[in-house]
């Protein structure tokens, strides 16, 4: 057996919550060995791809105290108001018209004094980490490379590399996506399950200016979101029926376009489309524990959740945050990282608010794509209570920046 090199916690899966697990891991003290299968030369050379996250308030933080933020704000565009509208997808900013039920959500509602959140392109977030990553010297970076076994001893974990190479930690942190080997080889089980819908994501370029204002439709077929990119752009996030998206994938570049509008609206002026389509099969699953012996699952490892409210990787740097608090605090007691009782309460801290968000996006999803009477009726009365009660609309405003519950440290206001 290969002698292994030693750190304090392995990382499989450099992506965005992996890479952000590994640099604030590493801030923090800890030694880390990062393991990813993708090349970071070949995945920084990508081109553009029109991909986006949106960024809640409350994280954004985490990358301010990182020192990433610099990087990444320049191509960050403040998302200010966030319209919701059920019916027809029309605008109420273009001519004033719109369906009836509708909610307007304003930043400047709130006492933090920041935007609501940011939409940046992945590969923003991407280059940020990896320049970080690289220069951070805590960290061993193994990629490509890709893991061939691991093993959960009393006293240390190890994963052997395909290469042969060894790494020991008492923690490995799993951010190796949805599909996780690493949950699966802990017989950790999933709650899962399919929509009947497809996401399609592409960027458009506009002849107006979006002055910061996100929107969503919801319509029978699913939500249509029209999120704030930087350079009059926007990020649209377009669900549709399983059945029906093949159809609209396959149009030229000139009938997709016309698709769009006619969701869109004119509100923008001409459109063009400014980058590719992707598409993917929406699903839900969320893992029934979050931990196993020496391992601690992050991000899209530990749950996926329906695009509707834009939280998905929100849900990942939460667990970044809570994770490292964790961590810090055990080894502040000289007690060991990996041990079952220091994992239970990154557990307990991270598996009821996932919960409740997962849950909480596939409820508004079902009750949004339906078009049945009395569903109607149910979410015009919901969505007026909100409207008319302050409030309401910041609790809503601050669960969705993030803002809510016990915060880690490095989630909390403040410089």
């Amino acid at each position: 057996m290969n002698e292994a090199q030693t750190t304090d916690v392995i990382v499989i899966g450099g992506g965005l919550a992996g890479g952000l697990a590994a640099l604030a891991l590493a801030r923090a003290g800890f030694s880390v060995a990062l393991v990813d299968a993708q090349d970071p030369a070949a995945m920084r050379a990508a081109a553009f791809d029109g991909r986006t996250t949106a960024l809640a308030y409350g994280c954004a933080r985490v990358f301010r105290r990182l020192g990433l933020w610099p990087a990444i704000a320049p191509e960050a565009e403040p998302i200010l108001d966030i319209l919701v509208t059920d019916g027809r997808a029309r605008s109420r900013l273009s001519d004033g018209s719109s369906s009836p039920f509708h909610l307007h959500f304003d930043s400047r509602e709130l006492e933090a004094g920041e935007p609501l959140g940011w939409i940046v392109e992945n590969r923003v977030l991407r280059d940020a980490l990896y320049d970080a990553v690289a220069a951070e010297p805590a960290v061993a970076l193994f990629a490509p490379a890709a893991v061939a076994s691991a093993e959960f001893g009393p006293g240390a974990a190890r994963a052997t590399l395909e290469d042969g190479r060894a790494l020991a930690a008492p923690l490995v942190v799993a951010a190796d996506g949805k599909n996780s080997a690493l949950r699966r080889q802990a017989g950790l089980r999933v709650n899962r399950w399919s929509y009947p819908q497809t996401g399609i994501v592409v960027t458009v370029a506009h002849e107006r200016p979006h002055k910061g204002v996100a929107q969503e439709f919801f319509l029978p077929s699913g939500p249509f979101a029209i999120l704030p990119m930087t350079q009059n752009r926007s990020s649209l996030v377009w669900t549709e029926r399983g059945d029906a998206a093949p159809a609209y994938l396959v149009l030229d570049d000139a009938a997709f376009l016309k698709e769009i509008e006619n969701r869109f609206g004119d509100y923008l002026g001409r459109l063009r489309l400014a980058g590719p389509r992707w598409s993917y099969p929406l699903s839900f699953h969320l893992s029934q524990r979050f931990i196993a012996p020496r391992l601690a699952l992050i991000g899209d490892a530990a749950r996926a959740i329906h695009p509707i409210a834009g939280q998905g990787y929100n849900l990942g740097v939460k667990d970044v945050a809570a994770l490292v608090e964790t961590l810090c605090d055990a080894a502040s007691l000289g007690l060991d990282i990996g041990h079952g009782a220091t994992l239970a309460r990154y557990e307990r801290w991270r598996r009821f608010d996932s919960t409740m968000l997962a849950l909480g996006t596939d409820v508004l999803n079902r009750l949004f794509s339906n078009d049945l009477a009395p569903l109607r009726l149910a979410r015009a009365a919901g969505m007026s209570a909100v409207g008319r009660v302050g409030a309401l609309r910041r609790f809503f405003m601050r669960q969705a920046g993030a803002d809510l519950g016990e915060l880690p440290a490095l989630m909390q206001p403040g410089p």
